[in-house]
Order: structure tokens, then sequence, then C-alpha cells
């Protein structure tokens, strides 16, 4: 697909390189694409050399659509910096967390924003990215928007811009979670007395191959998934059984996420 747009992208960290790279395999012609980040990586230096997407353009003009990759704490100094490359056509795509709608409407000259949250898995096209449009953003803007993140992965729009919090607590921040549990299983295993390394490579290669399974078997639920290698009275059923008990892994998933939840808010400033 060709998308026939400007594009600015404001913060090329890691989030903001791997959608730029999902978007240049899409078919984003990089002379309409620009990068703007004070302190650019040296594989963003490199890639925008060789791709000729323009890097901190002395004269910003601006776009068609804007990306907002920054922190959110990051917002009001940059705003000012930020407004030229934004008009009242510009069509706002933000995936700072926390940061709500009227936050960013009262930083920058455009009303047609759209709040987005994607997860790094996206820098290997597997991210999935929760999105809630204001009422102002057209129909083409919503096929651009679906194009542009479906370029790194499955898209969800939300119903409530309250929604995009939670799905950060839950899918933004998940990616970590999925870590975290890789590191909890290789310790256990190096507690009940494997090698480092060998409980290390084997929690990490069970990770990935759940989550592959997962994912290619979309139609079976992750319980059903889990029901049918758990064979009654055996050693799964009986790891389950303090995983699954009133204290276990459910109520502090559950607190996690509320946590998150709680700071998503807490960053709307």
């Amino acid at each position: 697909m060709s998308l026939d747009i400007s594009l600015t992208l404001i913060g090329a960290g890691k989030m903001g390189g791997a959608m730029l790279q999902g978007w240049l395999k899409l078919g984003l012609d990089p002379k309409r694409t620009v990068v703007f980040d004070p302190r650019p990586s040296l594989d963003m230096v490199a890639l925008c050399e060789a791709t000729s997407c323009a890097l901190n353009p002395a004269e910003p003009t601006p776009a068609d659509v804007l990306v907002l990759a920054i922190k959110p704490q990051m917002l009001d100094e940059a705003a000012p910096t930020i407004a030229p490359f934004v008009n009242d056509k510009t069509l706002i795509i933000s995936v700072m967390a926390g940061k709500t709608i009227a936050n960013i409407a009262a930083r920058l000259p455009s009303q047609t924003i759209i709040r987005a949250m994607p997860n790094t898995p996206a820098a290997v096209g597997r991210g999935i990215t929760g999105v809630y449009p204001t009422a102002k953003v057209s129909a083409a803007q919503k096929t651009i928007t679906a194009a542009l993140l479906g370029a790194i992965g499955r898209v969800e729009w939300v119903e409530s811009e309250d929604d995009i919090d939670i799905v950060t607590a839950v899918s933004g921040s998940g990616p970590a979670y999925v870590f975290y549990l890789a590191e909890c299983l290789a310790k256990a295993g190096e507690a009940a007395g494997l090698k480092p390394d060998l409980a290390a490579r084997l929690a990490r290669a069970t990770v990935e191959g759940a989550g592959e399974l997962m994912f290619q078997d979309s139609v079976t639920s992750p319980a059903q998934l889990r029901v049918n290698v758990t064979s009654p009275g055996g050693t799964t059923a009986a790891a389950l059984n303090v995983l699954m008990a009133d204290t276990g892994l459910q109520p502090a998933m559950t607190a996690a996420v509320a946590a998150a939840k709680k700071r998503a808010g807490e960053l709307s400033g």
C-alpha cells in the first residue's frame, strides 16, 4: 500500500524507530517524511541518511500526519518546538502514555487527534495497538491511521478515551510482565538445581514457544490451551495449584494492571 501523505515523527526512540521502519516498508515516501529528535540515536541517523528521510529540519513545515512518540513528561516543554509542524488540518497521532486528547489540543494547533498505545513487539511486526479517535477525525484519516499502525501489528479501536489507559496497563506495559515471567521462571529453575544458563534458555524458549502457539492457534482461548496441557494429578496441575491459589498470579496481575492504569492517569497532567 502506498501512503500519499506527508508525515512527521516527533521522538525517534525504540518505539518511534520501530514504527518508522514499518511505515517505510508499507510504502511511506521517505522524501515526505520528517523525523524530529534533538538526540537521535546513531541507528536513526543512519536510517534517515539511507532512506532520505529529513532529520531535524531547520525550517519545520506542517505535515498531513504528526506522530507524537515522546515521553509524556516532555510534552509541555516540547510543545512550542513541535507546534510549527502542525496546522488545523494536521492529524495528530499520540502514542504518549497518559496524555489526554484535551491536554494535547491545549498545546498544539489541531483538534484532529487520535490517542494510540502500541507496544514494543512492534519492533518485530507483532505489536498490538489500542486506538481512540476524536469525533473530528475523518473516515479517511481513520483509514490512514489503521494502515500506519497496522504496519507494526494488530489494531484495536476502543470505545472511550478512558479505555486507552487500560490498554496501556494491559498491552502497552504487558511485554515487561511477560519478560519478568521468563526471568522468574529461570530463577525458579536455578533454585530447583539447574545451571543458570540452562534455566535461562529453557525459560526463554518456553515463553517464546507458548506465545507462538497462542498466535498460531488464535481460535483456542488461553484458558483452553492451559487445560489442554494440564493432566489431572500431574506435574503441571501441581504447579497451577500454586499459581491459581487465592494469593497466586491472578490477584498479583490484577493489582499490577491497576497500578499501571493509575500511573497512566497521573501522567495526564
